[in-house]
């Protein structure tokens, strides 16, 4: 089939910005992302109805098949969907849910301190960005519904410490990926005093971004600032549960019990929640190893452990490790009696629950597809072409790399077309800033992908705290977008002084000064309400 080509014009971006502005208005996620599907497939075939037809349908097949055969990583993204939602769903029957929330609750004494604990695990938990939102708000939602938390806060902190924490590992599945396309961007311009990896752990003090939205996450939990939209969320949260019968309901607020329609058991423990995810996490830790070790001893390579990850299939990982905390949930399950009947009841309804997340990722997959087609980001990626001040560039690609995640709902997507040409930028003007130009290219990325509605890991994100798509967008922006002012000052700073010292506090500078008006504003506008 024949597609038209915009990759060197302006329409190639018509179908992502109708998206995510409908998304943003009317809040139909699935409405608008359809929209800029349809668009772009009438756009690329020049408005063929025959043809658009004809390419919708091979694009909505290859979300299921690809290369004759099983498209194996959607599938397995969207089993492992399926999977956590029945193990969610055992961990409520066998009240290990409520067992781990009565618990916290004599440990954990205050809304700060539940906010503090999804921020320290999100930190933990950073072998994948995907794993991490999953599992951190399952294991958070409890204690922060018990302390009148709002889902949206809580999506926030799982997305705020997912990518960014990734991004910055070197053992993790993102870590591995950025290694390898450094290492190619490396040996074609002839870079000899670093190897791939200490290249990136030498450019992962310059990720501006990351390092700064793990700080703000950390700061407004212990300060407690609810900025914008997340006050609203924050107030309704405490309203719903009875404080103000008069207040507005938040619907994300809603125990997880009566959500999913499970009577939880009055005999569950402490156990029953946190060993099925210990499991978990250990069994899809060592089956990454092990995948990415197969892979290396197929290609006859010595094994490493960054190798691994860098070799390792994250969707088969995911899916075993999760059969794994499977069978660990079910264990309490069957060791109280519970009839098989409500059980399989329970399965249902816990496959069921994620159908909504399913059907919505499926949405942005197919739009990503339309996306890459329409050359989004190669259009994109143009514009940073011309005669501009080499100090300029680390901060212009941070501000085009984010422009360009926002827009493609990938972060991954924008690594590989941006840093091959930031690394093309170094080379024609200054090899030396060849890193911070690297750097501008991964924190634009991760930032812009934090705040896409398109995004898988937003989309992910919003469902490990089970709140709604949009309200998780809208709630996150004034965050990310305080951080990303911060970032922008950190490299224009880096570029004129090729100083990272000097550029660190500037944006430690810049970012006090926004904590400082986050506070003024918090208490301007913010009269919390205190359990009695």
């Amino acid at each position: 089939m024949n597609l038209v080509d915009y990759s060197h014009s302006l329409v190639s971006i018509i179908p992502p910005v109708v998206a995510l502005v409908l998304a943003i208005l009317s809040r139909r996620v699935l409405l608008s992302l359809g929209a800029g599907i349809l668009l772009g497939a009438l756009y690329l075939n020049d408005f063929s109805f025959n043809h658009s037809a004809s390419y919708l349908g091979g694009t909505i097949k290859g979300l299921f098949i690809s290369d004759g055969g099983v498209n194996t990583w959607n599938m397995s993204i969207v089993l492992f969907l399926i999977i956590l939602g029945m193990m969610t769903a055992l961990l409520t029957l066998s009240g290990g849910t409520r067992a781990f929330a009565e618990w916290a609750q004599t440990k954990i004494k205050s809304k700060r301190g539940a906010k503090l604990l999804a921020a320290f695990l999100g930190v933990f938990i950073f072998v994948d960005d995907y794993f991490n939102s999953l599992a951190v708000g399952s294991i958070s939602r409890p204690v922060t519904d018990r302390f009148y938390i709002s889902r949206s806060k809580l999506a926030y902190i799982l997305d705020s410490t997912a990518a960014p924490m990734c991004v910055l590992m070197p053992a993790s599945s993102w870590g591995a990926y950025i290694i390898t396309l450094i290492g190619g961007i490396l040996v074609t311009h002839g870079v000899t005093e670093y190897t791939p990896l200490s290249a990136f752990l030498t450019l992962a003090p310059m990720n501006f971004y990351a390092i700064f939205a793990l700080a703000m996450v950390f700061v407004v939990s212990w300060f407690q600032w609810d900025i914008g939209p997340m006050k609203k969320h924050e107030m309704a949260a405490m309203h719903g549960r009875g404080f103000d019968e008069g207040g507005d309901v938040d619907e994300q607020a809603k125990d997880l019990t009566e959500e999913l329609e499970i009577t939880e058991s009055e005999k569950g423990k402490v156990g029953d929640l946190v060993w099925p995810i210990i499991i978990l996490i250990a069994a899809t830790f060592f089956f990454m190893i092990f995948t990415g070790y197969q892979a290396l001893a197929a290609e006859g390579k010595p094994f490493a452990i960054l190798g691994a990850f860098e070799n390792t299939d994250v969707g088969k990982s995911l899916c075993l490790g999760g059969l794994f905390g499977l069978v660990a949930a079910i264990i309490p399950v069957f060791r109280q009696r519970i009839v098989f009947k409500e059980i399989a009841r329970t399965l249902w309804v816990g496959a069921k629950s994620m159908f909504g997340a399913i059907l919505i990722l499926l949405f942005a997959w197919a739009i990503g597809s339309v996306i890459g087609d329409m050359n989004t980001g190669r259009y994109l990626s143009t514009l940073v072409q011309g005669n501009i001040s080499p100090m300029l560039l680390p901060m212009i690609l941070f501000i085009l790399s984010g422009a360009m995640a926002f827009s493609t709902g990938t972060s991954w997507g924008t690594f590989g077309i941006m840093l091959p040409i930031a690394g093309d930028l170094a080379g024609a003007t200054d090899i030396a800033l060849m890193l911070p130009m690297l750097a501008g290219v991964l924190a634009g990325s991760v930032f812009g992908d934090h705040c896409s509605p398109i995004s898988d890991t937003t989309i992910l994100s919003s469902t490990g705290a089970r709140c709604h798509h949009i309200d998780h967008v809208a709630t996150q922006l004034p965050y990310a977008m305080s951080v990303a002012f911060v970032s922008m000052i950190g490299y224009l700073v880096l570029g004129m002084t090729d100083s990272l010292p000097v550029a660190f506090i500037a944006a430690i500078t810049t970012f006090i000064m926004v904590c400082v008006f986050f506070a003024w504003l918090s208490r301007r506008t913010y009269q919390p309400i205190v359990k009695s």
